[in-house]
């Protein structure tokens, strides 16, 4: 009985450790957003000013790959910006279904065809009049864990 209890106690050990690698608190006012997520410590950070938005590109060679745009605030309900971005997605050409929501945002799967699905998420702050919308890296393709864990980085 005790064996049993001993492989039960170790495979919920490895059951419950933690996918990828540790993500640790990252300051983003440095690229002048007033933003801190949590990234793993190996990600470059990039910006570029696109005149009427900001793109911050936080990324590194094992899949983290998120993007920030900030703009100036259309609306300044979290809400209301979710339901413009969400509608805007879900009639996209390769839309497929929402994985999950929740007030500040969502993640939703993509297809191509029946060879090719990707996942991406969309979050949504308010900061004053600033608008930031955080989501999967443009040029990424992510699987649903990857994305599952980007968006639990940026909360």
């Amino acid at each position: 009985m005790r064996s049993f209890l001993f492989i039960v106690f170790v495979a919920s050990l490895v059951a419950c450790k933690p996918s990828g690698p540790p993500l640790k608190p990252l300051d983003l006012l440095s690229e002048g957003l007033p933003l801190k997520i949590n990234a793993p410590d190996d990600v470059e950070v990039s910006s570029s000013d696109l005149g009427i938005m900001k793109d911050v590109t936080v990324k590194n060679d094992d899949g983290y790959s998120i993007q920030i745009f900030e703009s100036e605030a259309r609306q300044l309900n979290v809400a209301d910006a979710i339901s413009t971005i969400k509608t805007k997605i879900e009639g996209s050409k390769y839309f497929s279904k929402i994985i999950s929501e929740d007030e500040a945002g969502f993640l939703f799967e993509k297809k191509v065809d029946d060879t090719y699905t990707n996942y991406d998420f969309r979050h949504v702050k308010i900061r004053g009049d600033k608008q930031y919308v955080i989501q999967a890296g443009l040029s990424s393709k992510h699987t649903l864990d990857q994305i599952k864990s980007m968006y639990k980085s940026v909360q």
